[in-house]
């Protein structure tokens, strides 16, 4: 199985490299080059874009800092639902961000067949 990570600050690259040593496929995309540069020496894949990452996974995992980044990442011109994904991708959201982003995040979505699961980390 292949998992998409975007986001690896603080917490999200130890939590990307947990899946890697766990051995799953891993495609992996961050602003900073350096922990992505890190995860594809260990075995990672890099990709230049959340739709990218989204057209070569069906889960993935976003761990970002504000709810305006997470919104981008999955909403914006190069987000997540700009693949026309399959129904039946999962997209687990670990960055601690306001409800009603969460929420709208949730329905469209949804709305492209998915599923969210909120799992912020605080």
């Amino acid at each position: 199985m292949k998992v998409g990570f975007i986001g690896l600050g603080v917490m999200g690259k130890p939590m990307a490299k947990n899946l890697l040593r766990a051995g799953y496929g891993l495609v992996v995309h961050n602003r900073s080059r350096d922990p992505v540069q890190e995860l594809v020496d260990a075995g990672g894949e890099e990709a230049f874009s959340p739709k990218e990452v989204a057209e070569r996974t069906e889960t993935i995992i976003t761990m970002l800092p504000d709810s305006v980044q997470v919104e981008e990442v999955v909403l914006g011109s190069e987000g997540i639902l700009e693949t026309g994904k399959r129904p039946g991708f999962i997209l687990v959201d670990m960055s601690s961000i306001a409800p009603l982003v969460a929420q709208k995040i949730e329905k469209e979505v949804s709305a492209k067949g998915g599923d969210v699961l909120d799992a912020p980390v605080s």
